[in-house]
């Protein structure tokens, strides 16, 4: 249980930043969040709206942290996707990408398939 409050609290520091700079300083984000691989574009926003959800969720997974756990499954089915059809193309074809947030989700889909309370989930 505290492995789960951990990762919902990472969620809350993370996400909460990258979701108020996507989407009030979406340029600040380009450059910041982005590492400047991707120029500029409203889809930042986009992508602010959805960590901001994950933001959210994630407090209330401190709180009910295994009723929460499917924002944590999400995450892990979005971050190994990204890294797959994205971040992996990019790395092979030597084209931009941003190295912090590939670290970050490589390392959040290493560690959340053991923190993830499956039993509650596939009941």
């Amino acid at each position: 249980m505290i492995g789960l409050k951990a990762v919902y609290i990472a969620n809350i520091l993370v996400a909460g930043w990258i979701s108020i700079t996507s989407l009030f300083f979406p340029k600040k984000a380009a450059l910041s969040v982005f590492s400047n691989a991707y120029s500029y574009s409203e889809i930042i926003r986009l992508v602010g709206a959805l960590w901001g959800a994950i933001f959210v969720l994630s407090i209330l997974g401190v709180f009910y942290p295994k009723r929460m756990a499917l924002v944590l499954v999400f995450q892990l089915l979005y971050k190994s996707s990204w890294l797959a059809f994205v971040a992996l193309p990019a790395i092979v074809q030597k084209r931009p990408y941003p190295e912090g947030m590939t670290l970050f989700f490589l390392i959040w889909c290493v560690v959340l398939p053991f923190i993830i309370p499956w039993k509650e989930i596939l009941g």
